[in-house]
């Protein structure tokens, strides 16, 4: 009977370690070539403006800038509200991905290097007007 708690224990513990999110960058998760995002616009929850991206060398410095951050899973998953900025990516006129800074496809993650104010800096110095 006690081999029978003990094998039940680990076969728990597997299933929840094989269930559990890894540390992830921004090409794991889009999964598409990052070359071909035509257009990005950036959301500030802050103040409700957002910024329109189509500038292929300007969409190229800001992947380039923010691809290797690593999105490390939180222990806490639990729902928030408000968020700083949300990113959207398109490939002509197709949604292809969208992501806030601290939440990737409904999971939560902190960053490092942290990516706040890398999409701040980007935003506020960006010379295209707000809508």
């Amino acid at each position: 009977m006690r081999i029978q708690k003990v094998l039940a224990m680990f076969l728990i513990i597997f299933l929840l370690a094989g269930c559990g999110l890894e540390t992830k960058t921004l090409p794991q998760f889009y999964e598409k070539d990052l070359s071909d995002i035509s257009k990005i616009v950036i959301f500030d929850g802050n103040t409700g403006y957002k910024k329109t991206i189509q500038d292929k060398k300007i969409i190229g410095a800001f992947t380039s800038d923010i691809e290797k951050i690593k999105f490390i899973p939180q222990e806490n998953q639990e729902q928030r509200d408000g968020f700083n900025y949300s990113i959207t990516m398109f490939q002509g006129d197709e949604e292809t991905f969208q992501f806030v800074l601290n939440q990737v496809n409904g999971n939560y993650y902190h960053t490092e290097p942290d990516i706040y104010p890398i999409v701040d800096d980007f935003y506020t110095n960006l010379d295209i007007e707000e809508q």
